[in-house]
């Protein structure tokens, strides 16, 4: 907790945020956990994991919202949503007007 990110952020245990190790940072991910079919979406904002056979490191809130018994290990799928640039245009206004 509070520890600076790759993004330059502090981590927050309570975001709704994970690290991947290729995925452009503020990228947004749909996360969905294969054993309850719940799923979250979370902005990617350090690297990682660590552990090689993993492929998402996810916050404590995120976690917990997919209903991971522990902070553990579990199967899930993960479904890019927006890069960063995409983000940032959903941020502008005029291009959401233009858009309709």
């Amino acid at each position: 907790q509070g520890k600076t990110t790759a993004s330059g952020q502090p981590y927050n245990e309570d975001a709704m945020t994970c690290a991947h190790r290729s995925l452009p940072l503020g990228s947004l991910l749909r996360v969905t956990n294969l054993r309850n079919h719940k799923s979250v979406v979370v902005r990617v904002n350090d690297r990682g994991p660590v552990p090689n056979d993993r492929i998402i490191d996810l916050s404590r809130a995120a976690a917990d919202t997919l209903g991971f018994a522990q902070r553990g290990v579990a199967p899930v799928k993960v479904e890019l949503l927006a890069t960063p640039t995409e983000v940032a245009q959903l941020d502008q206004p005029d291009s959401i007007a233009a858009s309709r």
